[in-house]
Formats: structure tokens, C-alpha cells, sequence
């Protein structure tokens, strides 16, 4: 796994200081610790960070073809790269080293831009064509890995595998994007399709760009979309035997590397379905890596460490404490951008174990997106078949006239919330699964927000890409409609980017075999009913891991990384969130309304509320803005 940042001159061809490049790749230098490299000419500029993985002495970036025509600077795992390379040998292509690098220049050489569909993996590459000058940037289908980019006053584009690389650079102005502020708020995280600072982008994922010297930048090419609208045939034990296949296929494709390589496991159904499918392809004990918690209530290592003896793993486990937001400085310096999905604590703290023992680790991050895994995506199927028997000119004024008159009861587990429930059917489908998945409703945003701050955001509603999302998709029902939003906006928004930016600030590749690309495609042509059946999300994944693992693993209520951050707000926090509202640098830039934060404040921290996950958001906007823009 590496770091990639670079400088491309579209209007000319002057020089590109090679200084400048190292600064963008040195900050990002955690990603890469095992070497740098910078290459320049005649309008551009190519740098990288490398973690070596794979071929260990020959696969020095950036990389030239021997004619010195190609150049690559390249972030990811191409996992196909051997039959890649049976491929273009037979062709007539010829290598000079055993790396994936070498074969995406010589895919690009027989194949062109479109060569990305041939390479399956986790990636976001820069390769120049000294021939034609022209750049291509790519990332892989799912968005693993990140790419930002930015167009400069001169005319240039500034690359690289993170904000930080690009905040290097002088000419990039720092100023904050209102709307993403929303987006942030609304969802916890800042989506793909934006970024904190104004005028930097993020390459969408399944896209490449393709720009030429001294031509205009065309729009970004998708050469991949996930297609929920076909529906296949078979029946159970065959749909069985297929999923199984892909799994297995997936795993074993992630396991090559030539370092010591492990899985995270959590003893959860996804992390567990890897380490078995893993101990099934191995011939030497499994290195497994977990933590546990100090308070028993969410601490699930000993259902790792059942899952470790089951299947003979080399186990490695620690216990850490739960109060553990310390250590919120350091993922806001590798998050840049805000982020607030609290398990970014516990992730970071995995995967700094996890770098003691293994350079890789497979984890199982996508199962859930995939198969209908969430809770959310049951509720939202019952909703619904609800909303398919009455109109919504007659559940509109019905269920939102029962919802309003219906007690608020945040405390009740979400089955038990029946005003939730009541007011999401009285929405549309895209409606009310973007309420479910949100963090802070507008009206509470509304509510925190300056007069000033409304009026330049103009009535934009961070809700509405989600909307556009689910009512465009290639989908046939409401749940593949909400799984298609989640894949363009929860998955690659917050999952990926907490396991890339906790994974990488300790040097560690994270590999996701649950998002081989040909096990999302036949797990979104799945009928609904082989996703959710008698209220279990990834019935068919669970029926299917039956062989493998006992019934308790398979079926006990979800739980994940929980952090107790309504806990610390009303103790070792209080003060913090306190000051959130009138002595920070949050509170300096006059957005929100400092006495309706207080309030917030006071209200948790005495008791009435629960407004945690609003205080923890605000407190990583504020250690988000003040690094930024000071």
C-alpha cells in the first residue's frame, strides 16, 4: 500500500518543482515508510510513498516502462496481476520485474484508459503518456482507495491519496464548503462527491479521468456501476454453492503478498467468514488479530477467540480502554476532512495491534452493504411493503398525522419507536431511508445554524444527493435502492475511509475480500428474500457460512465497535463540549447559533437528552476546521 501525489501542467509545459512533490508526498509519508521516489518533466509531476507488498526490491515508484514512455504512480493491490501478465506475455509484452505495477503499464500500453476494466483490486493510480502527454488518473470500482485533486488558478491539477498532500501546495486557497458542512452534520462524514475545502474533489469511484496537454478537461469516465435490476435464478443450495464460490475466490486472491499477512477478527459473521475461508486455503495457522474493551458490555473478544480456536489461528488479542478519546487529535490529523463515526477509535486501535504482528490484514468491511446486512435494511424492507399497499397521498397525512401525536422514546430500541416508524412511512422510500441513515436531521440543523450561515446555504439539503441516488438507481425495489446509496455514499464515505486512514497512519494494507466486485454483482442480483427473510439481513450469507461457523456466531444481534461517547460527554468531555459553543475555533467562524449549541450541551450533560453523537460531531468539525483553516 502506498501514498501517490502529483502536479500535471494541462495549459502548458513548464517545469515542475521536484521540492514541491516531495512536500505533497512527505506529508502523507505514514502511508509509504519503506521508500519515496519523485519523478518530473516538462509539465508534470509524479511522486510516492511505498509500503512494499509485493515483488519487495523491484517495485520502486514511480515507475518507467523501459522505453520511458509510461510512467506510474500507483496506490492499491491489483489482485489479477499474474493473469494479467500470462496474458499481455503472451501478446508479446515483456517485464523487467514480478510487481502489479509493471502490468498496469503494459495493460495500458495493449489496452489504453479502458485497461482499468480489466484490473481487479483496491487502487487509485496516476500514469502519463509521455507520447501523447496526456494523464490518466484512476480508481478502482468501489472507491478503497482515495484520489483527490484540485484545478489550481494556473491551470494545473494537484493530485494525491490525501487532503494533506494537497494542502502542501501554496496556491490551493483554504477556504470551507458550506454544503459540505451540511453533508457532514446530516450524515457524519463528508460524501465522495465533495470536500471540506472548496475547489478539491474527489475522483468518484468505478472512474477514471483522462486528461490531454492543451486540450479542455472532459469529465471523468465511469467504466463501472453496481446494477441491482436483473434478478438471477436458482435455487437455494445453488445460489448457495455460488455465493460460497465467490467467497472463496475473493479470499484467496487477497492472500498473496510476500509479508507476513493476517485478518482483523472481531468474531462477528463477516470477519469470521474470512478467517474461515482463509484457515480453508492455508496451509499454516491463520495470524488473527483482535482487541477488547475494558467495560464488558462491548467488549466481543471472546467470541474472537472462539473463532481463533475453531479454526487452529495464531491469535493475537489485547484489551484497550473504552475511554480512549485521546486519541481524537490523531484521527482527526489522518482524517483531514471531519469525520465522526466514533469506531474510528477502535479501528485505528486494531489495526495498531494488528501492525505489530502482520504488514496485511483481510477484514470483512463490505459484507453488510453487499447482502443487506444493517438493521436499517430490514426496517427499511418492512417499510417498505407498507408503503406498496397504501398511496402516499393517503400515508402522508395518515402516518405524519399519527407520528406527530406519537411520544418521542430515543431510548427504546428502534423496533420499539413507533414515531420513528410512523413518520418514515409518511415519507417517501428515498426519504425515509436517508432519515434512517442520517446522524442530524435538518430541522435540528436548521435549529444550530446562524441566520448568516441559512442564507448562503440556500435552502441546500445535504438529503437530496441521497434522494437523486435512490430514485435514478439501477435498481428494482426499495431495499435495492437503498443498497445502491449505500455503496455510492455510506460505503466508500465513511467504512473505506476509516479503514484506509486508520490502516495507513500505522502503515498497515487493509484488504476487503467481501468487495470483490463479482461477489457485490451477484449478491445485488439476489432476490430480496435471499437478503432479508423473517428479519435477518444476510440470509443467504449466513445459510451459506452454516458449514463453518456455530449458530450463535451467526445469529446473535449485531454489535460491532461501540465507543461510550455518551458517557464521556457527561464526564471527562463535559467541559469540552461545553466550550464547543463559545472558546473554540468552530465557535470563531460564526456558523452555528452558540446559545443553541450550549443548550445542546447542557441538556446531555445533565441528563435530559442524548445528544452525543451531535456533540462528537461538532467536536471533529472543530479539530477538522482549525487544522485546515486555522
Amino acid at each position: 500500500m502506498c501514498g501517490i501525489a502529483g502536479i500535471f501542467h494541462v495549459e502548458s509545459s513548464k517545469p515542475v518543482d521536484p521540492e514541491r512533490i516531495k512536500r505533497m508526498t512527505d506529508a502523507i509519508a505514514h502511508r509509504g515508510p519503506d521508500g519515496s521516489g519523485v519523478w518530473t518533466a516538462p509539465g508534470i509531476g509524479l511522486g510516492h510513498r511505498r509500503l512494499s507488498i509485493i515483488d519487495l526490491g523491484g517495485g520502486a515508484q514511480p515507475m518507467l516502462t523501459e522505453d520511458e514512455r509510461l510512467v506510474l504512480s500507483f496506490n492499491g493491490e491489483i489482485y489479477n496481476f499474474r493473469e494479467l501478465r500470462k496474458e499481455l506475455e503472451a501478446i508479446g509484452h515483456q517485464f523487467r520485474t514480478h510487481s502489479d505495477s509493471e502490468v498496469i503499464l503494459e495493460a495500458y500500453r495493449a489496452w489504453g484508459p479502458p485497461c482499468v476494466e480489466r484490473l481487479h483490486g483496491m487502487f487509485a493510480f496516476a500514469l502519463y503518456d509521455q507520447a501523447n502527454r496526456q494523464l490518466l488518473l484512476a480508481r478502482d470500482r468501489l472507491g478503497v482507495k482515495p484520489l483527490y485533486h484540485a484545478r489550481l488558478a494556473d491551470g494545473s491539477i494537484i493530485f494525491g491519496s490525501e487532503l494533506k498532500a494537497l494542502l502542501e501546495h501554496p496556491a490551493l486557497r483554504r477556504e470551507p464548503d458550506l454544503a459540505m458542512v451540511d453533508d457532514y452534520l446530516a450524515f457524519g462524514y463528508v460524501p465522495d462527491h465533495g470536500c471540506i475545502v472548496t475547489g478539491v474533489q474527489k475522483l468518484p469511484a468505478g472512474h477514471y479521468w483522462l486528461l490531454n496537454q492543451g486540450k479542455p478537461e472532459p469529465a471523468p469516465t465511469r467504466y463501472w456501476d453496481i446494477d441491482f435490476s436483473n434478478r438471477v435464478r436458482g435455487s437455494e443450495t445453488e445460489l448457495q454453492e455460488e455465493l460460497l464460490r465467490l467467497m472463496r475466490q475473493a479470499v484467496l486472491s487477497r492472500m498473496v503478498a510476500d509479508v507476513p499477512l493476517g485478518a482483523f477478527l472481531s468474531g462477528g459473521v463477516d470477519s469470521s467468514s474470512v478467517v474461515a475461508l482463509m484457515a480453508e486455503a492455508s496451509r499454516l495457522p491463520v495470524k488473527t488479530c483482535s482487541i477488547g474493551f475494558d467495560v464488558g458490555a462491548l467488549d466481543e473478544s471472546e467470541y474472537a477467540s472462539r473463532i481463533a480456536k475453531r479454526f487452529l489461528t495464531e491469535h493475537h488479542s489485547k484489551i484497550v480502554a473504552a475511554d480512549d478519546f485521546a486519541l481524537a487529535d490523531t484521527l482527526a490529523h489522518h482524517f483531514d476532512e471531519p469525520f465522526a463515526d466514533a469506531s474510528a477509535l477502535p479501528t485505528y486501535r486494531v489495526s495498531e495491534m494488528a501492525r505489530e504482528h502482520v504488514t496485511v490484514a483481510l477484514s470483512g468491511d463490505g459484507a453488510d452493504e453487499a447482502l443487506a446486512g444493517y438493521r436499517r435494511h430490514v426496517f427499511h424492507h418492512g417499510e417498505e411493503r407498507m408503503r406498496g399497499l397504501l398511496p402516499h397521498a393517503i400515508r402522508a397525512p395518515l402516518f405524519g398525522t399519527i407520528g406527530r401525536l406519537y411520544p418521542k422514546a430515543d431510548w427504546a430500541p428502534r423496533p420499539l419507536r413507533a414515531k420513528t416508524t410512523l413518520l418514515s412511512l409518511a415519507r417517501t422510500g428515498a426519504e425515509g431511508y436517508a432519515e434512517a441513515v442520517g446522524v442530524t436531521p435538518p430541522h435540528i440543523r436548521d435549529r444550530l445554524y446562524a441566520r448568516r450561515t441559512q442564507q448562503m446555504l440556500g435552502g441546500y439539503r445535504a438529503e437530496s444527493h441521497m434522494h437523486r441516488l435512490m430514485e435514478n438507481a439501477p435498481a428494482r425495489s426499495g431495499l435495492d435502492r437503498a443498497q445502491y446509496a449505500d455503496m455510492k455514499l455510506w460505503l466508500p464515505g465513511d467504512i473505506l475511509t476509516k479503514v484506509d486512514r486508520t490502516s495507513m497512519a500505522v502503515g498497515l494494507e487493509a484488504r476487503e475480500p467481501l468487495l470483490d466486485h463479482r461477489l457485490l454483482e451477484f449478491a445485488a442480483s439476489l432476490p430480496e428474500n435471499m437478503r432479508v427473510r423473517r428479519g435477518q439481513g444476510k440470509w443467504l450469507m449466513k445459510r451459506t457460512m452454516e458449514r463453518y461457523l456455530p449458530e450463535d456466531i451467526l445469529y446473535r444481534p449485531k454489535m460491532g465497535f461501540v465507543t461510550p461517547i455518551a458517557q464521556w460527554f457527561r464526564g471527562p468531555l463535559a467541559e469540552t463540549a461545553r466550550e464547543i459553543a463559545s472558546n473554540t475555533t468552530l465557535a470563531r467562524t460564526g456558523w452555528f447559533d452558540s446559545a443553541e449549541i450550549a443548550r445542546i450541551a447542557e441538556e446531555h450533560i445533565a441528563g435530559r437528552s442524548d445528544h452525543s453523537r451531535l456533540l462528537w460531531q461538532l467536536l471533529m468539525l472543530e479539530k477538522s476546521v482549525a487544522r485546515i483553516f486555522g
